[in-house]
């Protein structure tokens, strides 16, 4: 399956997160998308060193102008289970904005086209490491690494796009 492009509509999918109340909550993409301009931005793995140490901390410090940009949401998604997700976004004390979703099975990387193998290192099925801008659920912005780089999905990659 070719990877989610410019142009296309953002596929549902069902994926999961911990709510303020600390309530699983299990949720479609387009409950979340909608209507809305939302970032969704994928990691190869919760508490990764470029993940964890540039990735998600470049949205978290950049989500107020982000959201002065007109994005409604900003959401972190990542091939890990609800509970790791949980214990990811709290390692993360300033986050206000960024909402950490799991995609535990993998099946909603598998329905954008941007999986990642990567048994070879024991990691099972990922996802690529990417940066959509969708806007009433049209990609507006597709911005897909190659490889292990970090160099087209961040904040400030994502706020040229705006």
């Amino acid at each position: 399956m070719a990877p989610i492009a410019v142009g296309d509509s953002l596929p549902d999918g069902t994926l999961s997160y911990f709510d303020d109340q600390d309530q699983m909550q299990t949720v479609n993409i387009h409950s979340l998308a909608a209507g809305k301009k939302i970032i969704l931005f994928g990691v190869p793995g919760a508490f990764t060193p470029t993940c964890s140490l540039k990735h998600v901390p470049g949205y978290i410090e950049k989500a107020d102008e982000l959201k002065s940009k007109g994005v409604d949401k900003i959401i972190c998604l990542s091939v890990n289970d609800p509970f790791v997700m949980k214990a990811w976004a709290k390692s993360y004390p300033e986050n206000k904005h960024v909402l950490f979703v799991a995609d535990g099975s993998a099946k909603y990387t598998h329905a954008l086209g941007l999986e990642l193998d990567l048994s070879e290192k024991g990691l099972g099925t990922r996802s690529r490491r990417f940066a959509l801008l969708v806007d009433d659920l049209k990609v507006k912005a597709a911005n897909v690494e190659a490889g292990g780089e970090f160099t087209v999905s961040s904040a400030d990659d994502i706020l040229k796009a705006l």
